[in-house]
């Protein structure tokens, strides 16, 4: 069997990128990328972590997930970029139809990740090395921000190539470059090895790739379990999972939720803000090519407790009334009067949305999903704040571009 071309391409940094990118197309002096400087939330709204950071702010150990205030005790001189997550799916759009023109198998891993199936198209744009290194400069020189290609033969070993050395790098790694190029490395840089995983190595004597690829996979499996088998088969390069043509791999659910920068006492309030948070939901869900039965809504209350409610539709849907209804009437059997500081929207129990079997008693929500799709193409094509609902008009709340996104919207699932 022929062996498989992949390439895995990663945008480098890319939230901040992507935000210097837009700033210095409206008149910015300063490249983001070149200061120390972070994507990070509005501490004044409750906002405050590291989303992003610089190159220059690595040097001051800045972590991603770590709050503003600690970032700035390391470096007092940050410069913080509050986020556009619709901006982000326009550059994510953008790149995705530059990778579509050279292979028709091209799988989102996350926002800034994905998986290129180049197998048989050499014949069509050249060797794999040399077309790696155009889609390179093709999204330097078009869109502006750069990207690490990991290349080889299955989606694994193209992942792990493509962090090998950044930013804007092209990387090989075959199955006969596995020894030098990556048994020495870390074993904490192995796919699925995390911060749980890794001290159990360590209590094993396994500190880098290639001591994990020559363990014994029975004491592994023994002290491991199953995973201990599978990440045996990571470190010794063997992975067989295609690119899914579909774009996207399946996912669980789609969220959103969001910190409101004030403790909100009423229900209007907090129905603003479901609506906000429900069109944002809907809009992915639409994107992805999936309907949802259940929806689920939570709380936090300003004394930190949680709260979640959530009911099953008879039919899957995608419509942003249809759901925002059910999340208002959720809302209302789990709200006792507290006041509120966090609201979240979930949908989960996805189905494909090509064919939806109707029962004789609901109506055909044909003029609803027509309406969806040209609000989503409105938003998607000139931004979130283009179009919105006149219930915000003069509410003093702002409809919510992103909010949290959450790790299934994110798509960092397994490769399998």
């Amino acid at each position: 069997m022929k062996k498989r071309t992949i390439f895995h391409i990663d945008v480098n940094s890319a939230y901040l990128s992507w935000e210097a990118v837009y700033r210095l197309q409206h008149g910015a002096e300063v490249d983001l990328r070149d200061i120390p400087s972070v994507v990070g939330g509005d501490e004044a709204s409750r906002h405050g972590i590291v989303l992003a950071k610089s190159l220059p702010a690595k040097k001051y150990k800045i972590q991603t997930g770590e709050s503003l205030f600690a970032a700035r005790q390391k470096c007092p001189g940050l410069i913080v970029v509050p986020p556009h997550y619709a901006l982000y799916m326009q550059c994510h759009k953008a790149m995705l139809d530059i990778f579509s023109q050279y292979s028709p198998s091209v799988q989102v891993f996350s926002i800034d990740e994905c998986f290129l199936d180049y197998t048989n198209m050499e014949g069509i744009w050249g060797p794999p090395l040399e077309v790696a290194h155009a889609i390179r400069e093709r999204v330097k020189k078009e869109l502006g921000f750069t990207v690490n290609i990991g290349i080889s033969t299955n989606k694994l070993l193209a992942k792990i190539g493509g962090d090998l050395k950044k930013p804007d790098m092209v990387h090989t790694l075959y199955p006969e470059e596995i020894p030098w190029k990556m048994w020495p490395l870390p074993v904490e840089d192995l796919y699925m090895v995390g911060r749980a995983t890794a001290p159990k190595l360590h209590q094993l004597g396994i500190y880098t790739i290639g001591q994990l690829a020559n363990a014994d996979p029975e004491l592994l499996k023994y002290k491991l379990k199953s995973f201990g088998q599978l990440i045996w088969s990571y470190a010794n390069g063997i992975e067989e999972s295609p690119v899914v043509n579909s774009g996207r791999p399946p996912i669980k659910g789609i969220g959103n939720s969001t910190t409101i920068s004030f403790d909100v006492d009423n229900r209007s309030d907090a129905c603003k803000v479901l609506l906000s948070l429900t069109e944002t939901v809907c809009m992915r869900l639409r994107q992805a090519g999936y309907c949802a039965r259940l929806v689920a809504v939570s709380i936090r209350a300003n004394d930190f407790f949680h709260y979640t409610h959530q009911r099953k539709f008879y039919t899957p849907t995608d419509c942003t009334t249809d759901i925002y209804e059910m999340a208002c009437k959720l809302f209302d059997e789990l709200w006792k009067g507290q006041l509120i500081r966090h609201i979240g929207v979930r949908v989960s129990e996805l189905c494909a949305n090509d064919f939806i079997q109707l029962s004789l008693f609901e109506e055909n929500n044909e003029k609803k999903k027509k309406l969806d799709e040209t609000i989503d193409n409105i938003r998607m094509k000139y931004g979130s704040r283009a179009i919105f609902r006149s219930v915000f008009l003069h509410s003093g709340l702002q409809p919510v571009s992103g909010g949290v996104m959450d790790e299934d919207y994110q798509m960092m699932s397994s490769l399998l």
